[in-house]
Order: structure tokens, then sequence, then C-alpha cells
């Protein structure tokens, strides 16, 4: 008898199955099913399986997303000289508040270097993208093209000129991955992490019949001297792997210590208790006791005041970042400061 995978010209995994076939079959046999359901469904499949090189625009969400209350870049201070920015949007006004947050920054600390955070953005504001990657070049150059014509830096006095690490991951697309290309050849920063999402391209809206905007993908987006971001995405300098689920819990707090399985040890056997000694122990006496003693003319020998010497103060417990990523930027930002000061002197 005969398995239903053995019968002649079964389907393999390698087999292409033609869309307008099983199409037909399920409107014959599928119960309930109807065109509007079918074609909804198809539709809804053929859209997820491309991912952003097709996809459906709202009027709320042209940059990928309703995020009307969010704010665009946030920053933090690591170490009293290394700026943190996560971008979590690329939207109009985002370069401006990069711009006011570093120069408040440059204000109180003596920066020598920045971590840019593109992981989990996207959004398809390229014109958003060129405008922040516009604060770091110092002369008129190429930053993008995405369709709509070249996009150039405009030249200027206040660029930012410290150290830049771009942090990036899988979750990195579209006009973050944009702007990760752009700071990269043009040789502003290295990028720190996973491979990016290989979504930034040049596209067209087109409207369809229901009145819906759908956006396709057209070609590949250039940036820099026409350098094409391949749909692999980009693959960082220096790779940081960590998994999806960790590298989140990283994200949402940079000291976060994941529970880790510890094996138990044996406490040391070659220590020296009080009692194994023929010695009787002595009371260790506080500060307290020692000024009472002294007022009162009672004897303090010298033993005992040696004993009990002045505890020094507690230095202040300094939190460590975890985050793989972003401890990796941090040391090598360091460690150009450090390669500057030398050429320096």
């Amino acid at each position: 008898m005969l398995l239903v995978g053995e019968f002649a010209g079964a389907a393999t995994p390698s087999s292409s199955v033609d869309f307008q076939e099983v199409y037909q079959l399920l409107k014959a046999n599928l119960a309930g099913a109807t065109d509007a359901s079918l074609s909804e469904a198809a539709v809804k499949g053929l859209l997820s399986e491309l991912g952003t090189r097709a996809s459906l625009v709202d009027d709320l969400a042209a940059d990928g997303g309703n995020h009307a209350t969010q704010t665009p870049v946030t920053s933090e201070v690591f170490e009293k000289n290394y700026g943190y920015f996560r971008v979590q949007r690329l939207t109009t006004g985002t370069a401006d508040a990069m711009r006011s947050q570093f120069n408040q920054l440059r204000a109180t600390n003596s920066v020598k270097g920045l971590v840019l955070d593109l992981r989990y953005a996207g959004g398809q504001d390229y014109g958003a993208a060129a405008a922040l990657a516009d604060l770091f070049m110092a002369n008129e150059t190429v930053l993008v093209d995405w369709g709509e014509g070249v996009r150039k830096s405009s030249t200027k006095t206040n660029a930012i000129s410290v150290p830049v690490a771009l942090l990036v991951n899988r979750k990195t697309s579209g006009a973050a991955e944009a702007l990760a290309g752009m700071l990269r050849h043009r040789e502003v920063g290295l990028l720190i992490g996973t491979n990016t999402a290989g979504q930034a391209s040049m596209s067209k809206i087109f409207t369809l019949k229901t009145g819906q905007r759908l956006r396709v993908a057209v070609a590949p987006l250039k940036v820099s001297d026409g350098r094409e971001l391949s749909e692999s995405g980009m693959k960082p300098d220096i790779s940081v792997v960590v998994s999806p689920e960790d590298e989140l819990a990283y994200y949402e707090d940079a000291y976060k210590v994941l529970a880790k399985a510890f094996k138990a040890t044996a406490a040391p056997t070659n220590e020296l208790h009080a009692s194994t000694t023929n010695r009787s122990p002595r009371r260790r006496m506080n500060e307290a006791e020692l000024v009472r003693m002294s007022r009162e003319g009672q004897a303090i020998d010298r033993e005992t005041v040696a004993a009990n010497p002045t505890p020094p103060l507690p230095e202040p417990i300094v939190p460590v970042v975890t985050d793989p990523a972003l401890a990796r930027a941090l040391d090598l930002l360091k460690g150009l400061a450090v390669v500057q000061q030398f050429r320096a002197n």
C-alpha cells in the first residue's frame, strides 16, 4: 500500500505550486470560501511574505507607524564622557532633537565619543535619515538617493566630529538602515551588532481601486557615492551575536543581569577560625567605645586600638553595562580616545 507522499508526482518542498491552481481548488472545495475571503487571505499572505518590499500605507503612518506621542530620540551619558543616543523613530524633527540633546551634553561634559543606537528602528522617512546624517558632515557630499533625487549634506562649522559607534541588529530597517549606510560609507562610524534587515529601498506608491495605497520597492536604495544597499542587509564591522530575547532585554535595561545557572562550589577549607587557635578571640570594639574609654580614663592597649581601626568609607558602587553590543561600543570609543590623546601628545 502506498503512503500519501509515495505516489508518482507527489509534491516536494522544492516543487513550484501554481497560485491559480490552488486558488481555484480552494474556491471549489473549501467550506464557506468566497472570492472576497480568498482574495483578502491571498493579499495578506503575499504582503506578509514580501515584508517591507511591498506594504499598504495609511494616512496616519506614512513613516511606518503612528508614533505621535513617541520621543524620536532619547539620550544618556556613560562614564561621564560618552553620549548615548537612541533613535526610536526617524521623522521630521528627529535631527533637531538630536542636535539639541547633543548641545546640552556638550555644555556639561567633555564628549569623547557617541553611541548611536539604531536597533529596532525603521520607518520610511529617508529625508529624516538624511537630515540626521547631515549633522555629522562638515562639507557638502552626497548622502542618499531614494528615488526622489540625490540628497546632499551642507557645509557647516558645527558638525559633530567625535568618534561614533553605530548599534544595529536584525530589526534595523528602512530609513534607519539607510542612516547606518550613510554614516558607515562616509566613514563616520563603525557598525556593531548583527546584520541589518535589508529593507531599505527606492519605492513608489500606487493608489488601489479601494482608495488604499500600496508602497512597492522598485530599486535598491543608494547611499554615499552610489553604493546600493543590499537586500541581504549590511554586515557589522564588529559582530556581537546575542539571542533575540536577550538582546531585547538588554535594550530595555543596559545593566540587566540575566539569570544564569551557577554551579555550586564547596566552601574553602583552608580558612583559620578563632576556635582552632590557642588564643581566645578578642571582641572588636567600635569607635564610640574607644572614645568613651578615653574620657573615663580607662587604659586602652595598643593591640585593642590596632584591632579596631576606623573603618574606611565604602566606595560607591558603579553599575556595569551588561548589554554586549553597547559594552563593545563603549570599549571601542574609549580605545579611540586613548589613541587620539596619544597622537595629540
